[in-house]
């Protein structure tokens, strides 16, 4: 019996609205809508009745009923869909349900720069506010940096997880076709290099010959002696050091101070691009065992001890301490 009563009362439902619908006709679905100007709305997932007072309630539409009764007459076309749509000024009943049937929900795109740490990464997806959930702190060096486009509310986990599978997948196909000669055993060592390499170096022609030196110097045992690894160690994982490095910075005992530690540091200190990896696979041919900044954003590189500490001199003379 109640069964019976529940689907009565659903008839009669249908029906009333099947009648406002016939009220409303085919010009007043097709009527400009009250939306003065262009809207980005996130619409929750919800009843045919739900969205309409959604969308009353943000002057997409005038009727919350009308709404209802016109995606009632159409349901044919399919379910109404939740997610964050853009309505046009002006849109009809129709214009506005064929948005929320078949419409893309908004993209929204968040940009992970080169060379930023894990600890930076976690903050800049914290500031993300289409993003939804806890940001988990990803492992250093394990997120490809690119720009990623999502939908509202995906979480910040699920974009690191995208940033992860990049890396991975970028990781492996470099390491596949990497010089014969590296002095590298595995693909997390190309991947520490290919961050010291980020940090060292914003000129893309010259991660290459950067790659060259650091390579060099492993081959002959030599110390790395990476300003970044050292502001790295200072920083705590954050790479930002306004004081600058001091004499007692770099005679620290600290396994990522290169000036002190021999090899590699024990993982990457930030974030590699797709460039960087690249230079660490397939570096310049040099036998340089230097370099030092040159003032003008790049830097001057030398074979012999005797060269660089010229271009040291060199570089002293034209930036005296303030």
């Amino acid at each position: 019996m109640r069964r019976l009563l529940t689907t009565f009362v659903s008839l009669i439902l249908i029906a009333g609205l099947l009648v406002a619908a016939g009220l409303f006709g085919y010009d007043r679905a097709t009527a400009p809508g009250p939306l003065e100007a262009v809207r980005t709305l996130n619409v929750p997932r919800g009843t045919p009745a739900e969205v309409g007072e959604t969308l009353e309630a943000a002057g997409v539409v005038s009727s919350a009923i009308g709404l209802r009764a016109a995606a009632v007459i159409t349901m044919g076309k399919g379910p109404l869909k939740a997610g964050e749509f853009t309505f046009p000024e002006h849109a009809s009943l129709l214009a506005t349900l064929a948005i929320l049937r078949g419409g893309k929900p908004v993209q929204h795109k968040i940009t992970i720069p080169e060379g930023l740490t894990a600890a930076q990464i976690a903050q800049l997806l914290d500031r993300a506010i289409a993003l939804d959930g806890d940001t988990p702190v990803p492992a250093e060096g394990e997120t490809m940096p690119e720009t990623y486009a999502y939908t509202f509310g995906t979480s910040r986990a699920a974009l690191l997880d995208r940033a992860r599978a990049a890396m991975d997948r970028n990781l492996a196909k470099i390491w596949a076709v990497r010089a014969a000669d590296l002095p590298l055993a595995t693909p997390r060592d190309m991947l520490t290099l290919a961050s010291i390499v980020e940090r060292e170096t914003s000129r893309p022609e010259e991660r290459p010959h950067v790659a060259a030196v650091f390579l060099n110097r492993l081959r002959r045992g030599m110390r790395l002696q990476s300003d970044p690894t050292t502001a790295y160690a200072v920083t705590g994982g954050m790479l930002t050091n306004d004081r600058g490095l001091t004499k007692a910075d770099l005679e620290s005992l600290n396994p990522y101070n290169t000036y002190t530690a021999p090899g590699l540091p024990p993982g990457p200190i930030a974030s590699p691009g797709l460039a960087a990896l690249q230079a660490v696979a397939k570096p310049d041919v040099s036998d340089d065992l230097y370099f030092v900044a040159d003032g003008n954003g790049g830097h001057v590189f030398a074979r012999t001890l005797e060269d660089h500490n010229r271009n040291v001199a060199q570089w002293r003379a034209a930036n005296p301490p303030k």
